[in-house]
């Protein structure tokens, strides 16, 4: 009954104020109202109402107030008021309440131009460091959940609802670059407020501080926010217990939802956090576990900054170690390397070869005395699983990693050693861990100092000039064969190397030459070719070899296509030959597909280097004199100077089912050396992206629906298939089908699974761990739908479909 006596006069007061502002014109009595509702926001002797008044006006008229003049903000009274008393009068009270309460009525009425000049006084005049402090103190109005969530928000994203009101008039104040380091200072003066409380022996309360920081950070502002707030915590943590103690239950007080925001944004960690993660659960899963294993979105120099806060403390080597084996046995799951991104592979491996380097020789000595054997284990299962990827970047990182581990630890002497081609990701990896080789002094050199040589007689060099032999060029005892059967007799049982070399290098333009000949023995060569092995170390053996038999099975197609394609599935072949086979046949299909063009090469034809005597290509008369007008007529434009080009029928258009149907046979029989539905996933997914291959060029051929219809039938068991190469070559498959089939014949022939091929290229686009197979998905699923609007839009093709 007490607080109803006393509250009474203070809701009789403000209801008459505010019947007063609604009815009267008087400025006299506008002005008496309006210093009555300041009265009640009047702090010490001067204020006409009482302690229990003020407080009741606070929490239950303060804000019904601020809506009250935001309703009644075209009135009359007001715009007769000068500058002045606007700002004394009418301004003040939305600078002098509560200021969370201020804060959500100003966000209500943005729009008007005094409602955002009152927005930027309450933010200069250090209203966002009252209204963070008032919430310490925890001495703000008992407000709900919901209410709290909602002025979180408007404290937090005020920029972005500032800039979708005002835009184009935004003031400069309100945009992020300035409004977060404001923040950033509000949130300072609030705990250095709480410091002195705690000082002053005042319990404080860092929930909402946490809470706005924690937002800020996870909205992407951390930068912002962190550049202001890092350097001034680091500087007063360095020896005041009192601000540790408060930096440490501010990130303490951050939801879990948003600690990885705050503890990897910039100078985040180091003193400013000190021991947290010995003591907070929370803080240490997403430290050492959820920032290494989970994510790894992050660059390099965040895990230098999340490891070497790990390293920098004695108390927190042990969780360095603990992250150790936790990164090094993520980075040996055979799992892991099948199923998980690359990005996310080689992120883990920078994480694993820095742990390693920050560990003391101790350190390192005592797990190989108590884990050597699980550290092998881990190695060496490790290495076999990235070598075993069809993946070559996954191979390299397995290579170098392999090799820093095995040097740094130095396991029973094992270090590993492996040919590999560097480039920038190799050498990234290399740089996070130097391996220590003990390298053996120079025997010439003592102390850093060069020995002395002994003296030796030498001519000066200006009594003998030296030649130039840069042009000079080896004599070869042997010559080259001229015939291809020769060539072929050399290649199948001469020892002599020279000779060996010189028939392969000349055995393609043998064969381009004579193409009578090469059909006689095209087979035979071929088979000699496949079997043949670089027992002499012949430069460009590889090359060489795939060259001649890509000729000879341009030259006689039919007969070598069969031929290879058979073999492919046949005994006792390597995979490097039946991949040879297959790179064969792409070679070959490519250029069959290609528009004849003819040209001697220079370097082969004899007659080349004569000059050649004017008779023997004789002009016609007529053309000499047309060329001769042409140069001396003058023409202000031109029409075409070359002619088209002329059309030449498709060659491999004719045979495309030769190199196609005989390599789907036999394919789900596992044979003695061969499995390729089985450990054989490299050959399955070239063998796929050479059919793919081989149906794109069919392209516009009566064949090319059969073979996309085959095609798509045989990749559809394998298009969930756990390597991600085999999954690239069946995406690249299903786009060379849908540009070659025909529109109609996609509608026609596959209309049953094109619901299925839809939703499954629709589910790879979104949920596959490869970047490579969401982006094939993607074209897929454009080509598709581009060729079914296309056949939906022609009313041919649909009153033949009905």
């Amino acid at each position: 009954s007490d607080r109803v006596t006393a509250t009474a006069p203070v809701r009789l007061s403000v209801a008459q104020c505010f019947r007063t502002l609604s009815t009267s014109s008087e400025s006299k009595d506008i002005s008496a109202a309006l210093q009555t509702l300041h009265s009640y926001l009047d702090e010490g002797p001067e204020s006409s109402a009482t302690a229990a008044q003020r407080a009741d006006f606070r929490r239950a008229h303060y804000s019904r107030t601020l809506h009250f003049l935001l309703t009644n903000i075209h009135a009359d009274w007001l715009h007769s008021f000068t500058s002045a008393q606007r700002t004394e009068l009418w301004d003040s009270l939305f600078l002098r309440g509560p200021p969370e309460q201020a804060l959500l009525v100003l966000m209500e009425g943005i729009g008007q131009l005094r409602w955002v000049l009152i927005t930027e006084r309450f933010l200069q005049s250090g209203r966002l460091a009252d209204l963070l402090w008032s919430y310490c103190l925890q001495a703000a109005p008992c407000d709900s959940p919901q209410l709290r969530e909602t002025l979180l928000g408007r404290v937090v994203a005020l920029p972005d609802l500032m800039a979708n009101r005002l835009h184009p008039n935004n003031k400069p104040l309100f945009l992020p670059q300035l409004y977060y380091p404001l923040l950033a200072s509000a949130m300072l003066t609030a705990l250095e407020r709480t410091c002195q409380a705690l000082r002053d022996g005042n319990d404080c309360s860092l929930t909402f501080v946490a809470q706005t920081l924690g937002k800020v950070c996870i909205q992407g502002h951390s930068d912002l926010v962190l550049a202001v707030m890092a350097p001034k915590l680091s500087a007063h943590t360095r020896s005041d217990m009192v601000w540790q103690r408060v930096c440490r239950k501010l990130l303490e007080n951050v939801p879990q939802r948003w600690m990885e925001s705050v503890l990897t944004g910039p100078d985040a960690l180091g003193r400013i956090i000190g021991n947290l993660v010995l003591t907070n659960k929370q803080a240490q899963f997403v430290i050492t576990h959820k920032l290494l294993l989970l994510q790894y979105k992050y660059e390099t120099q965040v895990l230098r900054i999340i490891l070497g806060y790990l390293a920098a403390d004695r108390e927190r080597r042990p969780l360095l170690i603990q992250v150790l084996r936790s990164v090094f046995q993520a980075w040996a799951n055979p799992s892991a390397v099948k199923h998980t991104p690359l990005e996310q592979q080689l992120y883990v491996s920078k994480a694993l070869l820095m742990s390693m380097s920050l560990l003391k020789d101790s350190e390192l000595q005592e797990l190989r005395s108590d884990l050597s054997l699980y550290l092998l284990q881990c190695l060496l299962g490790g290495m076999q699983s990235h070598l075993n990827s069809s993946v070559v970047r996954i191979r390299h990182m397995g290579m170098v990693v392999g090799e820093c581990l095995s040097s740094r630890m130095n396991i029973n002497e094992t270090k590993l050693k492996f040919e590999y081609d560097e480039d920038e990701e190799t050498q990234e990896l290399l740089s996070l861990l130097s391996p220590a080789t003990g390298e053996e002094p120079d025997p010439d050199a003592v102390n850093g100092v060069d020995s002395p040589q002994e003296p030796t007689d030498e001519v000066p060099s200006s009594t003998l000039t030296p030649y130039d032999m840069s042009g000079d060029q080896e004599i070869s005892k042997a010559s080259p064969p001229r015939y291809l059967r020769d060539c072929l007799e050399t290649l199948m049982s001469s020892d002599d190397s020279v000779r060996v070399e010189l028939s392969l290098r000349v055995a393609e333009s043998l064969v381009r030459k004579n193409a009578f000949a090469a059909k006689e023995i095209s087979v035979q060569m071929t088979k000699v070719l496949l079997h043949m092995e670089n027992k002499y170390n012949i430069n460009g053996f590889l090359v060489h070899r795939q060259a001649v038999m890509t000729a000879l099975t341009v030259i006689d197609c039919i007969p070598v296509t069969q031929y290879l394609t058979t073999e492919f599935y046949s005994l006792n072949y390597s995979l490097r030959q039946r991949l040879d086979i297959l790179e064969v046949l792409a070679l070959a299909a490519q250029e069959l597909a290609k528009p004849v063009t003819v040209k001697r090469d220079p370097s082969t034809d004899t007659t080349a280097h004569l000059t050649p005597y004017p008779g023997d290509n004789p002009v016609h008369w007529r053309q000499v004199i047309e060329k001769r007008i042409q140069s001396k007529t003058k023409r202000l434009s031109k029409g075409h100077t070359q002619p088209p080009p002329k059309a030449t029928p498709n060659r491999y258009a004719p045979i495309a089912g030769y190199f196609f149907f005989p390599l789907l046979r036999n394919y789900d029989k596992p044979q003695v050396t061969f499995d390729l539905l089985g450990s054989d996933h490299l050959v399955l997914g070239r063998l796929i992206h050479t059919l793919g291959l081989f149906v794109h060029l069919a392209v516009n051929a009566p064949i090319a629906v059969q073979m996309g219809r085959a095609l798509l039938d045989f990749v559809w068991s394998v298009r969930y298939h756990v390597d991600q190469m085999v999954r690239r070559s069946v995406l690249f498959a299903v786009c060379s089908v849908f540009l070659s089939m025909p529109s109609q014949n996609l509608l026609q022939d596959l209309s049953d699974q094109l619901f299925e091929t839809r939703t499954w290229l629709a589910d790879v686009a979104e949920g596959d761990p490869d970047a490579d197979c969401r982006g094939l998905a993607i074209q897929s699923l454009v080509l598709l739908d581009k060729s079914l609007k296309k056949q939906l839009q022609d009313p041919q093709a649909l009153s033949l479909e009905s």
